[in-house]
């Protein structure tokens, strides 16, 4: 029911029995003014005059922010675009992403290119989107340049990006690099494997489970633990991106617990898929790291409820169906990759609900956490007075099947393709303003370039 007083679009108030808090899940009015959270309280102040949205027990949650997104624009458009990224993320309920510096071309690894990719935003910002500098062999001297620009932080690969021109970097790049960025405070993620040139897979290239040993948990805890070493000799807030491999766990926990500045995600697939239900052929699975086995699976669940794994982010990374190999099903050349921004919240909840998992620590992995990552935990990511009104309304007992005619990805390849999946995301907000429902997007080009 809504009361219709006086319709501004800048002053409103969002009612419901499930709004998630830092306190936890309570019923609450939202009053949201001129794009900001102005209050959050138990019950409608009788002196408020403008409309009150009811939205029953729909979950009212803050926006999810994803810090791990390839859009690949400018220069490879064709795998996707910030146009169409940007839709998938506010139909998705994802009020925020930050666009990986690898993908496009030219790389985001210097002023002059990361000023190409900010022309390249024009009329195609449909969600907030901030941005990682890239870390490669030679560019130590545009770190400051490219955090004078407004770059949140740096990535870098350990091993090859799959892109010859953001080649990975050496320990001795890293010994340079790593005190530029702790004298900022800004945190440096890492793909982390360390690769050897011995041939670890031979035979079908079709087989999953031929490509899966050929990338080893192995190369994985290496490169973890050379890592964990560097973080605590430098001070460097360190990142570990999606992590899978279940036996750098302890050494993970170890590290936090001597108070080192070290976070880690893990992705929405390694949680929700596992290698023995894959079938060959199938290089719409192909990431790397590989999704790895049940068992591995499970641990994975426990680090991140224990808060060893800091959040969830989806590592979208599409790709045109050549270069995914679909006809061939061929492991050893599709590209590695999952395109999944859009389903970051359903593919979670539907894993996260069989596991006994609440709406705050949903909260808690798709928006605090990758707040405080992003060095913007100072006004998104909560649903608490003074924040951007940057908000999802979702149905956590509702179920949809994913279809090619409701992504909004250039590319409909997904391993999530026909599965069935908890949680529908009704509306989308951004700073107060509505740009999506399920009717489709109400407002385009509502989004902003977050710079540092």
């Amino acid at each position: 029911m809504d009361w219709p007083i006086k319709a501004d679009m800048n002053n409103f108030g969002l009612r419901s029995s499930q709004v998630v808090t830092p306190e936890g899940v309570r019923r609450a009015v939202v009053i949201v003014k001129n794009g900001r959270i102005a209050d959050v309280l138990p019950e409608l102040p009788s002196e408020f005059s403008a409309v009150v949205h009811d939205l029953g027990d729909k979950v009212l949650m803050a926006g999810i922010i994803d810090p791990h997104v390839h859009i690949n624009e400018p220069g490879r458009t064709e795998w996707e675009g910030f146009d169409t990224a940007t839709r998938a993320a506010v139909a998705g309920g994802v009020t925020t992403l930050v666009d990986m510096p690898l993908n496009s071309s030219p790389v985001t690894t210097t002023v002059e290119a990361f000023e190409q990719k900010l022309a390249a935003l024009s009329e195609k910002l449909h969600t907030n989107c901030g941005f990682w500098g890239g870390l490669v062999p030679g560019n130590t001297n545009e770190i400051e340049p490219l955090i004078d620009k407004g770059v949140l932080g740096f990535k870098a690969f350990l091993t090859h990006s799959g892109i010859d021109e953001f080649p990975n970097v050496t320990e001795l790049d890293l010994q340079k690099a790593m005190p530029i960025l702790a004298r900022y405070n800004l945190p440096l993620l890492v793909h982390c494997e360390l690769s050897t040139d011995e041939t670890l897979a031979t035979g079908d290239v079709r087989s999953y489970r031929n490509y899966l040993t050929s990338r080893p948990k192995e190369w994985e805890d290496k490169a973890i633990a050379l890592m964990i070493r560097m973080c605590e000799e430098f001070n460097c807030r360190t990142h570990i991106v999606h992590l899978s491999s279940d036996n750098s766990i302890e050494p993970i926990a170890r590290a936090k617990e001597k108070g080192l500045p070290l976070t880690v995600e893990t992705a929405q697939h390694y949680l929700f898929f596992n290698a023995e239900s894959i079938p060959d052929g199938q290089t719409q699975f192909k990431c790397a790291p590989p999704i790895r086995d049940r068992a591995n699976r499970n641990l994975l669940w426990e680090a991140l409820k224990a808060g060893i794994i800091d959040f969830v982010a989806t590592d979208h990374s599409p790709a045109p169906a050549d270069l995914k190999c679909l006809e061939s099903g061929n492991f050893r050349k599709a590209w590695g990759g999952i395109a999944s921004l859009q389903l970051a919240l359903p593919a979670l909840w539907t894993a996260a609900r069989q596991r006994g998992c609440t709406l705050p620590d949903m909260a808690r992995w798709l928006c605090e956490k990758p707040a405080e990552l992003a060095g913007l935990a100072s006004r998104k990511g909560q649903i608490t007075k003074g924040f951007d009104a940057d908000l999802v309304v979702w149905n956590p007992h509702k179920t949809f099947t994913v279809s090619e005619d409701i992504l909004q990805h250039k590319h409909k390849i997904t391993p999530y393709l026909h599965q069935e999946l908890y949680g529908v995301v009704e509306q989308t907000y951004l700073s107060g303003i509505q740009v999506f429902d399920r009717s489709g997007f109400l407002r385009l080009n509502e989004g902003k370039a977050l710079l540092n």
